[in-house]
Formats: structure tokens, C-alpha cells, sequence
């Protein structure tokens, strides 16, 4: 019995370098990875005969309901912490377009919560109530972290009485919800 042959190694590592992601490779899966959840939750959302608005169910018009005040109350938060911190606007654009499209997704036809608004409101004119915001950035990002996880595992919760379509939709917009916990936690692109 012969053994098998060595493994090529990589001409550009040495041997004994450890083999971890670079920020920048890091940055471009995780911005991979908002991406594809934003293209599973756009096939979730389109108008076809037997999608989730066809279910005529009482309980999924409300989940459809509570899922566009959630969203709603996500991007009050995102856009009250952009206006206190010019500084992460760049940052958390995109997170707050893919909230958006959810809102949307859920049915809303509210136009202030397009994903194009400008993410400089005041209270005075979006109507809404924005939300405190910690000073401190970095305790800021917690807090938009802590409710995008509250509000993803809500959504979780409730794909056990949602039906097919509509249990797809929650299921999806749940797991961008996480991926936004993790960007705002771990340092995403642009930090």
C-alpha cells in the first residue's frame, strides 16, 4: 500500500502561517453573505398567484402586521442612531435598506420607509418618535444590535403558526435580521 501524496501548499504561505481571513476577505463574505439574504428575501416577496397575500388567513394578516411595525420600529432605531452618529451612517445604510425592504415585504406601502429615504430624520419630519440613543457609538451599536435580535428571534417564534409562504418570508427576513446582529457586533464592513 502506497501513501497517499502530499498536499500542495499555497506558494504565496509559508508552511506554518495560519490560515485565517483577512479583514478584507472577511468584509467581502459577510457582505456576500447580506446579499444573498437580500435575493431570498426578493423571490419570497414578489406578487405571484399563490404567494403569502393570497393565504387570506386572519392570523397571517396579522403576523403580516406585526411584521411591518417591526420593521417600522427597526428603522426609527436605525434612523435615530444615524442621526446621533453621522459618523456610522456610512455603516449602517446598508443594514437599514435591507430593513426597508422588508417592511415592504411584509405589504407596507409606506413611502418614508424606502430604501433610497434619506437616513437623516428628525422627529419633526418623519412624524415618527425616534427612539434614545446611547452616546457612546459603540453602545449604540449594542442597542441596534439588541433589537434587531429581539426582533429576529420574534420572528422565529412565529413561523410555527405561519403558513408556507409566509413562514418562508419570516424565516428569511429572521436570518438577515441575524447577520445584521453580527455586523453590528463583530465590526462589519466599513468599521
Amino acid at each position: 500500500m502506497t501513501n497517499p501524496p502530499p498536499r500542495p501548499t499555497s506558494p504565496s504561505l509559508p508552511q506554518d502561517a495560519p490560515r485565517t481571513a483577512s479583514p478584507r476577505r472577511r468584509s467581502l463574505l459577510l457582505a456576500g453573505g447580506s446579499a444573498g439574504a437580500a435575493a431570498l428575501l426578493t423571490g419570497c416577496s414578489g406578487d405571484s398567484d399563490d404567494g403569502p397575500r393570497s393565504s387570506g388567513s386572519a392570523d397571517a394578516a396579522a403576523l403580516r402586521a406585526r411584521g411591518v411595525r417591526d420593521s417600522a420600529a427597526l428603522l426609527a432605531r436605525y434612523d435615530a442612531t444615524i442621526d446621533a452618529h453621522a459618523a456610522l451612517a456610512e455603516r449602517l445604510r446598508p443594514l437599514r435598506a435591507e430593513t426597508a425592504a422588508h417592511m415592504a415585504a411584509f405589504g407596507s406601502k409606506d413611502p418614508s420607509a424606502s430604501a433610497s429615504a434619506t437616513a437623516s430624520r428628525s422627529p419633526a419630519a418623519g412624524g415618527r418618535r425616534l427612539p434614545a440613543v446611547p452616546q457612546d457609538e459603540k453602545k449604540a451599536l449594542g442597542a441596534l444590535a439588541q433589537a434587531e435580535r429581539h426582533t429576529a428571534d420574534s420572528r422565529t417564534t412565529a413561523l410555527v403558526g405561519a403558513p408556507p409562504e409566509l413562514a418562508r418570508l419570516l424565516a428569511s427576513v429572521a436570518a438577515c435580521g441575524a447577520a445584521h446582529v453580527y455586523l453590528l457586533t463583530q465590526g462589519g464592513p466599513g468599521s
